[in-house]
């Protein structure tokens, strides 16, 4: 007499592995995960991620303020370096009127040019530095490289008018006398030119993040399906 035969388990409680991920064994969870988190998850991933984008904002805010104060330089470099545009004061009856010694001359434009240009090349050097001191970028850091532009144009606007010639050209001219020429005060004519700091650090500073960056690992190539291997 032989004993009864054990019967096959029902289809549905087959082993239906085609090669997906083998779950857990009831109860089971990864080294360094507490119970009741996903399986294949640290604990401490939320941790690293909140002290790690502090960080991030801590660097942002010093490098908006240290690229900000850079535009005093700039403000002093366009007062030392911006053409003069010469102006005259005349009396007509009891009225002083004050016009262009050259009404054709350039120098209002090359007042804005120069603004410009130095603009450009502080902002080149702020996103040269930047990259140097944190070769990681990110969202926070390229934000404050552009704000911190923007600001440094805003204050060396500011204080190279403040350097400049004085602004009541009227008052001016009665102080230096009827028919002598002085120089006008400074003017950025071409608003758009405090854009030139901001644009120009954000583009160098992308193309050294492109070109010089760090690099993610390569992607291991996906493992053969269990149970199967190559010819």
């Amino acid at each position: 007499m032989t004993a009864p035969l054990t019967p096959p388990p029902p289809p549905n409680e087959r082993s239906s592995y085609q090669g997906g991920p083998v779950p857990p064994p009831v109860g089971a969870h990864a080294v360094g995960t507490p119970p009741g988190a996903p399986y294949g998850t640290h604990g401490d991933h939320g941790e690293q991620g909140g002290p790690g984008m502090l960080t991030e904002v801590r660097q942002a805010a010093v490098a908006v303020v240290a690229v900000a104060l850079s535009g005093v330089l700039l403000g002093v470099l366009w007062w030392k370096l911006a053409p003069s545009v010469p102006l005259v004061g005349e009396v007509v009856g009891d009225r002083w009127l004050v016009y262009l010694k050259e009404s054709e001359g350039e120098q209002s434009v090359g007042v804005d040019g120069t603004f410009t240009l130095l603009a450009l090349a502080f902002g080149a050097l702020s996103a040269v530095a930047v990259f140097l001191l944190r070769r990681r970028g990110g969202v926070p850091l390229v934000v404050a490289l552009g704000a911190g532009g923007l600001l440094g144009s805003l204050l060396a606007w500011r204080v190279g008018i403040w350097l400049g010639p004085a602004q009541d050209v009227v008052a001016h001219a009665k102080e230096v006398g009827k028919g002598v020429t002085f120089s006008a005060p400074l003017k950025l004519g071409a608003k758009g030119a405090l854009l030139a700091w901001p644009i120009a650090a954000l583009v160098v500073h992308l193309g050294l993040t492109g070109l010089f960056g760090p690099r993610d690992p390569e992607p291991d190539p996906w493992p053969a399906p269990y149970g199967k291997t190559s010819a």
